[in-house]
Order: structure tokens, then sequence, then C-alpha cells
């Protein structure tokens, strides 16, 4: 997945990135944060309860 932000111009067209029939990479930073969010509540949660 890629984690954002697109480095335009660089590793890809902005017309590529920008078609929506072509392009993942904004679906695929908007569902990384989320699978990045519950990794980290999930941690955060064992800590407390370690505790």
């Amino acid at each position: 997945m890629h984690p954002g932000p697109m480095n335009r111009g660089v590793e890809i067209d902005s017309d590529v990135a920008d078609d929506l029939s072509v392009s993942l990479i904004q679906d695929q930073v908007e569902m990384g944060v989320a699978a990045r969010m519950a990794v980290l509540a999930s941690l955060a949660a064992r800590l407390d309860n370690d505790r």
C-alpha cells in the first residue's frame, strides 16, 4: 500500500495519479491510515492490559 504523499513527477505522473479510473493511490493512502490507526489502537490496548 502506498503510504502517501505522492512524489508527482518523480515516482508518478500527475495525469496518472489524478485519474481515478487507473490510480489506486488515494484509496491506498486512505485505507493505510485506517489500518495503521487500528494497529496502534490494538497495541495501546495491550499495553493498558499489561499494566
